[in-house]
C-alpha cells in the first residue's frame, strides 16, 4: 500500500481503511469460530496496513517541519487507544460479554466522521501541488549515499526487531504473568496492562519533539539501549516494583518508534508512503510473530523464562553506534 499510494496519493483512502476496521470490530463481536476470529483480525489488519502510509503522509505534510511532534501526535492516538483496550475489556466485555464489542464500532464510525474535512484539505493540498509537484518531490535526494541509506535503514530494521519482540512480550503476556507468579485476578491483572500502555502512550508523545530538538539518534539510544537495566531487573522484582518497572520500561522504549520512523523518511524523502508501510508493517508483523512464538515458548518452559530471556532484547540497541549523524541541513 506504502507503494502505490507514493505513486497515487488518495485523501479518501484513510476512511476507507478505518471502514475496514470498523467491519473487523463488528465481525468479532458476533464471531463464534475461530476462522470468524481470523477473518475479524484480518479486516482489521487490512485497515491498518490502508490507513497507516497515507496517514504518515499526511502527518508530514501538516507537520510544519516538526515532523517528529507530528508522527508522535499521529502515534499516540493509536498507542492511547491501545492502552485503553484492556481497560474496557475488564470494565466492558469481561463483566458484559463478547458482543458488547459492538459497542467500540461507535468509536470507528466517529473516526471516519472527523476524517471527512481532514480528507476535503488533503485533497486541496495535493490540487494545488500537482502532478509537476509531485514529480519535483520525487526527485529529490537523501542526506546519504546509497550504501549508507541501505545500512542505515538495515539498522533501524534490527532495533525495530529488538523493541517489538520486547513490547510483544508485555502486551501480549504481561497479565498472564503476573497472574502466575503473583497470584493476580484476571480483571486486576487488565489495570496493571493498562497501566503500561498508558506509560508508553506517553512515551511516544515524548520521543517525536525530544528528537526534533536534541536529534534522532540521541532519542533512539536512550529509548532502546536506555531501558536495558529495567528489563533485566524485571523478572527478579516484586509485584510493586514489576509494576514500576513495567511503567519504565513503556515510558522509555514507547519513545523509539517515531524516532526511528522520521530518521527513515528523512533517508528517503520521496518515498514516505514506502518508508511508513516498510516500518508499521514490519512493527506489527514482527509483533505478531513473536506473540506466536513467545506463546509456545511460555507453554513448554514456563512464563517467568519468556521474560528471562526478552530481558537482554534491548541490548540490541547497541547497533545504533553505527548510524549516521543527520545534520539538521540534511533534514
Amino acid at each position: 500500500m506504502g507503494i502505490y499510494l507514493d505513486k497515487k496519493p488518495n485523501p479518501w483512502f484513510l476512511p476507507i481503511g478505518m471502514s475496514f476496521t470498523l467491519a473487523g470490530l463488528l465481525f468479532l463481536a458476533f464471531a463464534t469460530t475461530l476462522p470468524q476470529v481470523f477473518l475479524s483480525v484480518f479486516l482489521v489488519g487490512v485497515g491498518s496496513s490502508i490507513l497507516h502510509p497515507e496517514a504518515s503522509r499526511l502527518t508530514s505534510l501538516a507537520s510544519g517541519g516538526k515532523r517528529g511532534l507530528a508522527q508522535s501526535l499521529f502515534q499516540v492516538g493509536g498507542n492511547l487507544g491501545g492502552s485503553m483496550g484492556p481497560l474496557l475489556a475488564a470494565l466492558i466485555i469481561a463483566p458484559y460479554g463478547q458482543q458488547h464489542i459492538a459497542l467500540f464500532a461507535v468509536l470507528a464510525v466517529i473516526a471516519i466522521l472527523a476524517m471527512i474535512p481532514i480528507c476535503k484539505w488533503y485533497r486541496r493540498v495535493l490540487q494545488i501541488a500537482g502532478q509537476r509537484g509531485r514529480k519535483q518531490v520525487a526527485a529529490v535526494k537523501g542526506p546519504l549515499s546509497r550504501n549508507k541509506t541501505i545500512l542505515s535503514l538495515l539498522i533501524l530494521l534490527v532495533l525495530i526487531f529488538s523493541k517489538y519482540i520486547y513490547m510483544a512480550s508485555l502486551t501480549n503476556f504481561y497479565t498472564f504473568y503476573l497472574m502466575h507468579k503473583f497470584g493476580v485476578s484476571i480483571q486486576n491483572s487488565q489495570f496493571y496492562l493498562f497501566a503500561f500502555l498508558f506509560a508508553a502512550a506517553l512515551g511516544t508523545l515524548l520521543g517525536g519533539p525530544i528528537g526534533d530538538r536534541v536529534g534522532r539518534k540521541y532519542v533512539i539510544w536512550v529509548s532502546i539501549l536506555g531501558v536495558a537495566p529495567f528489563t533485566l531487573l524485571m523478572p527478579h522484582a516484586n509485584l510493586f516494583w514489576t509494576c514500576i518497572l513495567s511503567i519504565c520500561i513503556g515510558l522509555i522504549l514507547s519513545s523509539a518508534f517515531s524516532a526511528i520512523l522520521v530518521y527513515a523518511q528523512e533517508l528517503l524523502p520521496a518515498k514516505l508512503g514506502l518508508i511508513s508501510g516498510l516500518f508499521f508493517g514490519l512493527a506489527f508483523g514482527i509483533a505478531g510473530v513473536a506473540s506466536a512464538i513467545l506463546g509456545n515458548m511460555a507453554d513448554s518452559k514456563g512464563i517467568e523464562y519468556v521474560y528471562e530471556m526478552c530481558a537482554y532484547m534491548p541490548l540490541l540497541g547497541l547497533v545504533t553506534y553505527f548510524l549516521p549523524n543527520l545534520k539538521k541541513s540534511d533534514r
